[in-house]
């Protein structure tokens, strides 16, 4: 009789608490399939269902905050009206039967017509510097209103480890200048932090620059309270851990001074959750599962490029230094967030190169 009374007051108990939980969360949950994990995002007692018996219940307030460049005239991009600016390409030739007008919900088509062939090329000339190239400019809160400008996508890879990695897209990427020339400029732009946790602990977090980029140990990053800051380089938008100029001309190796330099410093702060669509990753099929059902899934399966091919030096847009090809001022666009290494194991995607989790703060 004890037995049976102890166990009736333990299902009162989770039914007192369960109902408690529900008054607690917001009225946009029940718009929800699932909910994504709160250390992903804010500070709070709402976690994934997936998630719930490994995350502490003090969990952290992470997702990155960027700063722009306040001389930086190409800000954050809404993703889906790249789209409308943009005609599927092949040598630079258009892609015969493709969906038109392309969307975040059919660019995926275009994979049986080319795939990682295919370049979104601008419709415009680009060096008529067209106002879409210009994108957004967070508003004083850090979002930037009207336009979906990034991405959360979160892989739980199982015992308590997640990664959330926070896509950030802008519709042009203006590259570094030598001897009075811009090198490197392409149309469309994705950067990247990537943050992994353990039981909903933060431990590392990755920045994303050009071809690679740095991994610092949470603890020792510039937080606003428990978010880490995140500074985007001039032009480029390379993603760097502190203010200042980087110069990154040696592969693994960013120098505070040199020929080929990013610079950042603290002009506008970018909230990118304000303005995010978010995903869970499931790294054994493949497949992207959106946390809120109105959000479009299909564009994230998407294999080819999100700008220009790389114009050729017959081309009176392009320009090189010394006939160095190296040096060409337009390069191809980049592949999309699918193409980040989303199941890495490392907190540095392999490229091999050696991944250093720095434990300070550097260049």
């Amino acid at each position: 009789m004890a037995r049976f009374l102890a166990r009736e007051l333990q299902l009162l108990f989770m039914l007192l608490s369960l109902f408690q939980h529900i008054l607690a969360l917001p009225a946009s949950i029940g718009q929800r399939q699932t909910a994504l994990p709160s250390y992903v995002t804010q500070y709070g007692e709402m976690r994934s269902r997936e998630v719930q018996d490994c995350v502490p219940a003090n969990t952290y307030n992470s997702a990155p905050l960027v700063w722009l460049h306040s001389q930086d005239p190409y800000g954050p991009s809404d993703i889906g009206a790249q789209l409308a600016h943009s005609r599927p390409e092949i040598n630079f030739t258009v892609v015969a039967n493709a969906p038109s007008p392309l969307t975040l919900d059919n660019l995926d088509s275009l994979n049986g017509l080319g795939g990682g062939s295919i370049y979104l090329t601008s419709i415009d000339d680009v060096t008529t510097n067209p106002t879409w190239l210009k994108g957004v400019q967070p508003d004083s809160t850090g979002n930037t209103a009207g336009a979906k400008t990034s991405a959360i996508i979160v892989n739980d890879r199982g015992s308590g480890n997640v990664d959330a990695f926070y896509m950030y897209f802008f519709a042009y990427n203006r590259g570094n200048i030598i001897l009075n020339q811009e090198i490197g400029n392409h149309v469309g732009d994705w950067e990247h932090h990537m943050i992994r946790f353990k039981n909903g602990v933060p431990q590392a977090v990755w920045y994303s620059q050009h071809g690679n980029g740095q991994a610092f140990t949470y603890s020792c990053l510039e937080k606003q309270g428990l978010r880490p800051i995140g500074y985007s380089s001039n032009g480029s938008h390379a993603i760097y851990a502190i203010k200042g100029d980087h110069d990154h001309s040696i592969p693994n190796l960013n120098l505070p001074v040199g020929p080929v330099e990013d610079h950042t410093d603290q002009g506008k702060l970018w909230d990118p959750t304000l303005s995010a669509y978010s995903y869970s990753f499931n790294a054994n099929t493949n497949t992207f599962t959106p946390y809120d059902p109105g959000f479009p899934t299909n564009w994230l399966y998407f294999l080819g490029k999100w700008g220009d091919q790389q114009y050729p030096f017959s081309d009176p847009r392009q320009k090189r230094i010394l006939g160095i090809s190296a040096t060409a001022k337009f390069v191809g666009g980049p592949t999309g967030p699918q193409d980040k290494q989303l199941n890495r194991k490392l907190v540095c995607p392999s490229n091999g190169l050696l991944c250093v989790v720095s434990p300070v703060l550097r260049p």
